[in-house]
């Protein structure tokens, strides 16, 4: 297997094993994806299958073998699993390997270390790290571990372990305490934006497919964008205006991966709830990927497990421009709403047709019209000025303004009720 190397990294063996009774056995590419991702040189990717894991190396005596003979020659400083290893695994392959041994989990969680960049995201991740910490302390202070009697034989009040076990949760407290109120004002944020009747639109979808290209290309953004696994991680919201629907909120979230550690999925459920409480849901699929029908499957099950699943969904295919024959263009249903949209977002080709899916998914419920307002009704225009429901106003030969409308019809009800009228009422341009 090629390896496009770092220019510096930790020299890192790689372990694959397929499993017989495993529904859910894919290559190594993307471990070797994630291993580059977290600043790993990987040397060497060791594969193999097995009926089940084994109980104390998770793998057998003879691979064991073979991963240690590879090691010392390569001068190993960490072998990585692609799989989730229990404490004692961890404990006895480093014991026999003789180097640090870090799991599928303890890598993600890695890399998301490398990746956050604001105090929210650096509080998710220290969380979802301290949480797994806490199931791997080691026995490391023996002579502290026991309470011994007699004259000048008794140990302190409480083991070394046990002292780093409190600490580790009294820190945890303090996060989840910190990441409550980080919660309530995303909350507060929301219903805002609820009450001023702006939708919502966020983007999900595997690592790497390209969404943050996309909320850069859309909105004008400088969202940081990379061709690798969890580039962007902290949640970036943006305003963006669409000439039927009017002023939207799209939102830029953390990528979806196979077996994305549940520690993650529940340190991250403060941004994941932007997602979860969106209008509609923009699912960025990597149209060129081989693998895009089961990184799609992956995805709804994260959206499942955030209570996302039953919103209204638009899949963007995106990079088409890497397909010998991706042309934009917009899928419907058999009742005519939009259901993928194919587009190019390195290119900016297809933007404009997504704009257009997205204004009609979301214009079901919004009065789009031309009426009349006489002079007398003075206090009508203004309440549609107000509430930012006018794209544009002309004068008839009467000198009456000839509003061009563009609002929630909820909106337009109250300003109605509130003046006295009807829709019956409003004379059409």
């Amino acid at each position: 297997m090629f390896f496009e190397r770092p220019e510096s990294g930790e020299i890192a063996v790689l372990v694959h094993i397929d499993f017989h009774d495993s529904d859910d056995n894919h290559g190594p590419e993307e471990f070797v994806e994630l291993a580059l991702s977290a600043g790993a040189d990987p040397v060497a990717v060791v594969t193999g299958s097995r009926q089940r894991p084994d109980s104390r190396f998770f793998v057998g005596t003879g691979k064991l073998d073979e991963i240690k003979d590879i090691v010392i020659r390569e001068e190993a400083q960490v072998v990585l699993f692609d799989h989730a290893l229990s404490p004692s695994q961890e404990r006895n392959l480093e014991s026999v390997l003789n180097c640090r041994v870090l799991d599928r989990t303890g890598l993600i969680l890695d890399i998301f270390a490398q990746r956050a960049r604001t105090h929210e995201g650096k509080l998710q991740v220290e969380l979802a790290q301290l949480q797994h910490m806490s199931t791997r302390l080691i026995r490391g202070w023996t002579h502290l571990e026991r309470q011994k009697g007699g004259i000048g034989m008794r140990g302190p009040g409480e083991t070394q372990l046990e002292t780093d076990r409190r600490l580790l949760r009294e820190r945890i407290k303090s996060i989840q305490k910190r990441l409550a109120k980080v919660n309530s004002q995303r909350d507060q944020s929301r219903r805002a934006r609820s009450r001023s009747d702006v939708p919502t639109v966020s983007l999900v979808g595997y690592t790497n497919a390209g969404k943050s290209t996309l909320f850069n290309r859309a909105t004008g953004a400088d969202v940081y964008a990379a061709d690798q696994l969890f580039a962007t991680l902290d949640p970036t919201l943006r305003r963006l205006d669409l000439e039927q629907v009017g002023t939207i909120v799209l939102a830029d979230t953390v990528g979806f991966i196979r077996k994305l550690p549940h520690r993650l999925v529940k340190a991250f459920q403060a941004t994941l709830k932007e997602s979860a409480e969106s209008d509609l849901l923009l699912h960025v699929v990597d149209a060129a990927d081989v693998n895009r029908d089961e990184n799609i499957a992956d995805v709804d099950i994260v959206l499942e497990e955030i209570g996302a699943n039953e919103l209204p969904i638009l899949k963007v295919f995106n990079k088409i421009d890497a397909m010998p024959t991706g042309e934009p263009r917009i899928d419907r249903d058999e009742h005519g709403n939009p259901v993928r949209v194919w587009v190019s977002a390195r290119d900016g080709v297809g933007i404009d047709l997504l704009e257009q899916a997205i204004a009609e998914l979301l214009s079901e419920d919004v009065v789009k019209e031309t009426i009349v307002v006489p002079v007398e009704q003075g206090r009508f225009r203004a309440m549609l000025f107000e509430q930012g429901g006018v794209k544009n106003e002309t004068y008839n030969e009467l000198g009456q303004s000839v509003l061009e409308l563009c609002l929630p019809r909820k909106d337009y009800l109250q300003i109605l009720a509130r003046v006295g009228m009807s829709e019956e009422q409003v004379q059409a341009a």
